[in-house]
C-alpha cells in the first residue's frame, strides 16, 4: 500500500494510489493522499497535478474489509463506523477540489464508489475507453459518504445520479462522457495520461476552466421539477429500503439549502446508514460470496487441502445435451471464451440445442446495446460454438459436462462414453440436482471415479451466479480446484459440498413446498401464502416457484427427499392431484396460477374456482381434522416461520455433517441460487441475527407437538438444539464432520 508520486520538468506532479489488486481505498491510503498532495501544493515547482491508480483499475472504492473487521469486534450488532466520513469530505474538499494547484482525475478500468468520488472532487477526469464510473454503495447497505450524493447531480444531472445511486449500475465510458461526468475519453492509457497532464496545465494557466463540482448549478432543474424527480424516485421499489432513503435525503438537503449543507447531511445519515442491521448483513453476505473459495475444510483425510493444487486452465468443454439447461451451460462458457463441443443425438436435437445457445446470446447483445465492443465480443463467441453428434473430437477436451435428463441408467452409459472418449485428465462432470454422484459412476473404473465430479449449475445457467462443485470422497482434489478456477473465469461463485441427495442448495430448501403444501391442506389459500413470502422478500413464494419448475418436475424432485428423509417429510397429495388434473404450471397455463402462453410475460393470475376441488382433495387426505382448519388463522410473520425454519433445521444438518466447507456458503447460496432476500444476508445470518437459535429451536418444539402428525418434519436437529442450549450462533460452526 502506497501513493506514489513522480514530479515531471512540465510542472506536472502524477500521483498514483498503490494498494493491489484494485487500489481499495483503506483509511491508511487515503491518509498518505491526502498527505503528499498537500506537500504538492507547497511545492512551487508543482503547476498541476494527475491522480491516476496503479494498474488498469483507478479505484474500486472504499477498502470494505474494514466494515468486516468492524463486525467481527461487534460480531455485526454493534459498530462505530471505520472512517469519519466528515474529515474525509474535508479533506477532499481542501486538497483535490480547492488546493493550489488543479488536480485532474486519470480514470483507467473502473471508478467505484469513494474512487468516484475522489475523481468527481478533481477539477476534470479523462477516461481511458472501456472504463466503468459509478457509485454501488446502497449494494452494502450504505450510501455515499464522501461526497458522491452532493457532487454527481451536479455532474451528470440528477435523474442520472439518482438512477446510478439507487440501481448501483455503473455507467460506461460513453455514457459518462455524454452527461459530462467525464470531460475527455482516450483510446488508450498512454493517450489518457498525455492528455490528462496537458489539460492539467490548460487549467493552471487559465485557458481551461477549473470547475468545482460543489458550486455548480448548472446541470440541476429547477426546484420544483427536482423534488418530483425526488418525490417519483423515493416511490421506486429500489428505494424501499431505509439506507435508499437516506440517501435521496442528503440529495434533497443538498438541492434546498445548497451543497455544504447537503455535505453535512450526508455524513449524518452516511453514519446512521452503517449502524442499521441491513448494512451488517449485506456486507456479511458480500464477503459471504468472496469466501466461498477459500475453503477450511480438508480436501480427503489422506490429501492436502484445495488451496495446495494448482489449477490448469480448461480450454475445451465438452456439453452432451443441448436442452434449455445444457444450452445454458454452453452459453456461460463460450461467452467467456472457452470453446464448447455441444454434442447431441440427432442433427435435428443438434441444430435446436445451437439455436438456443445462439438466442441467449443475442438476449445477452440486446442488454449491451449502445455498447459496440461488449456486442461484437459477444458475437464472436458464437465461433467457439462446434456442434457434434459423436465422441471423436472430445479427446481434446479439458472437461466435460453431462447435462441431459435426470435418468440414472443415461447418465452412466455416457460416464461410459466419457471413459472411452476422453483424456486421462479431462474432468468428468455431472449437471445432475439429485442423483447421487456414486450411482452416476459406479460402472467407472476407480482410475476414473478420482475424475468424477458434479458442476450443478442453476436455471438459466447463463444468467445465475452459483455454480455448485459437487465432490465425493473418491474425488481427487486437483479436479476440483480445476473446477473452482474455471467458475472464476465463467463468472460464476464456487461452493463446493459434499455428495447427499439434493447436495446443498436443494436439500436445504427441499421443505419449501412441503411446508407451503401442509400450510394449504391446514385449511390456508396459497395465495396468501405466496404473498408471506414474497413479503418476507423472496422472489416468489412456493407456489409461482412450483408453476415455475413445473408440477411434473416438482413431484419427481420431491420423491427423492421423500425417499432419502422419510422420517422429517410431510408428503402432501397436493401436487399429485395436481398433476391428475392437468395444472402442470406455467407450461401448460395453469397451475396454482393461471397463464396466458400467447403472451411472452406469462404473467401469473390466481385462479381459485379452478383450484377449489384439488385443494379440497389433497386436504381430506392429510388427515388434518377439519376444525383445526376452520379456526386457523396465521400472521404472515407466523406463515413466514412455518415456511423457513424447517429449512433452517435442514441447513443445520447439512452444517453437521461437513456437506458445506462452512455456514457462510450456504447464505451465498441461498441468496444466489433461491432468491433469499441479500438484504437478510443469507439464511444462516438471517436466522441468527433476526430470530436466534433459541428462539427457532422453541418454535420448532412447539410446532412439532402442535401438529404431532407431521412432527418429524419441525422436530429440532441435534446441531439446532445444542446451538441453542449453549446460545451460540447456528453460524460459528459445530461441524461434525468432515464429508467433504
Amino acid at each position: 500500500m502506497d501513493v506514489h508520486v513522480h514530479v515531471k520538468n512540465s510542472g506536472v506532479a502524477v500521483v498514483t494510489l498503490i494498494h493491489p489488486p484494485v487500489n481499495a481505498l483503506h483509511p491508511k491510503l487515503l491518509a498518505m493522499l491526502f498527505r503528499k498532495i498537500e506537500q504538492l501544493h507547497a511545492n512551487e515547482k508543482v503547476r498541476a497535478i494527475v491522480l491516476r491508480g496503479k494498474g488498469s483499475t483507478f479505484s474500486a472504492g472504499f477498502d470494505v474489509s474494514n466494515f468486516q473487521q468492524d463486525q467481527k469486534k461487534g460480531n455485526g450488532r454493534k459498530n462505530g463506523p471505520t472512517v469519519d466520513a466528515g474529515n474525509v469530505q474535508k479533506e477532499i474538499e481542501d486538497t483535490l477540489e480547492n488546493g493550489k494547484a488543479p488536480v485532474v482525475a486519470l480514470v483507467e478500468g473502473t471508478a467505484l464508489g469513494g474512487g468516484l468520488e475522489l475523481a468527481m472532487a478533481c477539477a476534470a477526469r479523462v477516461a481511458v475507453k472501456g472504463a466503468k464510473l459509478g457509485l454501488p454503495e446502497l449494494q452494502l447497505g450504505i450510501l455515499p459518504g464522501f461526497g458522491g450524493t452532493q457532487r454527481m447531480p451536479r455532474l451528470a444531472g440528477l435523474d442520472t445520479a439518482i438512477e446510478a445511486m439507487l440501481t448501483s449500475k455503473p455507467l460506461t465510458c460513453q455514457e459518462s462522457h455524454g452527461v459530462g461526468l467525464v470531460d475527455k475519453v482516450c483510446k488508450d492509457e498512454q493517450e489518457a495520461l498525455q492528455m490528462a497532464e496537458e489539460l492539467a496545465i490548460q487549467i493552471a494557466n487559465g485557458k481551461a476552466a477549473r470547475c468545482s463540482a460543489l458550486y455548480r448549478n448548472d446541470r440541476l432543474p429547477p426546484i420544483q421539477e427536482a423534488l418530483r424527480i425526488l418525490d417519483a424516485a423515493r416511490k421506486m421499489p429500489v428505494a424501499r429500503m431505509p439506507h435508499a432513503q437516506l440517501c435521496l435525503d442528503a440529495i434533497e438537503t443538498g438541492l434546498l439549502h445548497g451543497a455544504r449543507e447537503g455535505l453535512k447531511k450526508e455524513s449524518l445519515v452516511f453514519s446512521q446508514a452503517r449502524s442499521l442491521p441491513i448494512h451488517h448483513a449485506l456486507v456479511h453476505f458480500f464477503f459471504a460470496q468472496r469466501g466461498t473459495k477459500k475453503l477450511t475444510l480438508m480436501a480427503n483425510k489422506e490429501t492436502p487441502t484445495l488451496q495446495q493444487y494448482h489449477p490448469k486452465n480448461i480450454q475445451v468443454v465438452g456439453v452432451i445435451g443441448g436442452g434449455l439447461m445444457g444450452a445454458g451451460i454452453a452459453t456461460s462458457l463460450v461467452v467467456t471464451g472457452i470453446k464448447v463441443l455441444l454434442k447431441e443425438v440427432n442433427d435435428q436435437a443438434l441444430q435446436a440445442g445451437m439455436k438456443r445457445v445462439h438466442a441467449n446470446i443475442e438476449s445477452m447483445k440486446r442488454k449491451v446495446s449502445n455498447q459496440e465492443h461488449a456486442r461484437a465480443s459477444l458475437e464472436a463467441a458464437k465461433q467457439n460454438l462446434v456442434g457434434v453428434q459423436d465422441f471423436k473430437m472430445f479427446k481434446d477436451c479439458d472437461m466435460v459436462i453431462e447435462a441431459v435428463i435426470e435418468n440414472l441408467e443415461l447418465k452412466q452409459a455416457i460416464f461410459a462414453d466419457f471413459e472411452k472418449a476422453c483424456r486421462q485428465d479431462c474432468i468428468l462432470a455431472t449437471n445432475t440436482s439429485t442423483i447421487d454422484l456414486q450411482l452416476i459412476g459406479k460402472k467407472c473404473s476407480t482410475s476414473t471415479r478420482k475424475r468424477i465430479l458434479g458442476a450443478h449449475f442453476f436455471s438459466p445457467a447463463q444468467i445465475m451466479k452459483l455454480l455448485e462443485i459437487v465432490k465425493t470422497q473418491e474425488t481427487d482434489g486437483q479436479y476440483v480446484q480445476d473446477t473452482i478456477a474455471l467458475s472464476a473465469k465463467i463468472k460464476k461463485v464456487p461452493i463446493v459440498v459434499g455428495n447427499c441427495t439434493g447436495f446443498a442448495v436443494n436439500r436445504v430448501f427441499f421443505p419449501y413446498t412441503m411446508a407451503g403444501c401442509l400450510l394449504v391442506d391446514m385449511g390456508l389459500d396459497p395465495y396468501m401464502v405466496d404473498k408471506a413470502i414474497a413479503g418476507f422478500g423472496m422472489p416468489m413464494g412456493p407456489f409461482r416457484l412450483a408453476d415455475l419448475v413445473g408440477i411434473d418436475i416438482g413431484l419427481h424432485v420431491g420423491k427423492n427427499f421423500v425417499d432419502s428423509f422419510p422420517e422429517r417429510v410431510y408428503v402432501s397429495t397436493l401436487l399429485q392431484r395436481m398433476h391428475e388434473s392437468g395444472r402442470l404450471g406455467e407450461k401448460s397455463g395453469k397451475g396454482f396460477y393461471k397463464y396466458d402462453l400467447k403472451l411472452s410475460s406469462r404473467k401469473a393470475l390466481p385462479d381459485v374456482a379452478g383450484l377449489t376441488e384439488t385443494l379440497q382433495r389433497s386436504r381430506k387426505d392429510s388427515g388434518i381434522p377439519e376444525q383445526k382448519m376452520k379456526t386457523l388463522k396465521l400472521s404472515p410473520e407466523v406463515i413466514v416461520e412455518m415456511i423457513f425454519f424447517p429449512i433452517v433445521n435442514e441447513a443445520c444438518r447439512v452444517i453437521s455433517e461437513g456437506i458445506v466447507d462452512k455456514p457462510g456458503d450456504i447464505d451465498a447460496a441461498s441468496v444466489l441460487a433461491m432468491g433469499f432476500p441479500p438484504y437478510r444476508g443469507g439464511l444462516i445470518w438471517w436466522a441468527d441475527h433476526e430470530k436466534g437459535s433459541k428462539y427457532i429451536h422453541k418454535r420448532l418444539e412447539e410446532l412439532a407437538s402442535e401438529f404431532p402428525v407431521q412432527s418429524g418434519f419441525f422436530k429440532p436437529c441435534e446441531y439446532l438444539r445444542t446451538c441453542a442450549e449453549r446460545g451460540r450462533d447456528i453460524g460459528t460452526g459445530l461441524h461434525v464432520g468432515p464429508k467433504l
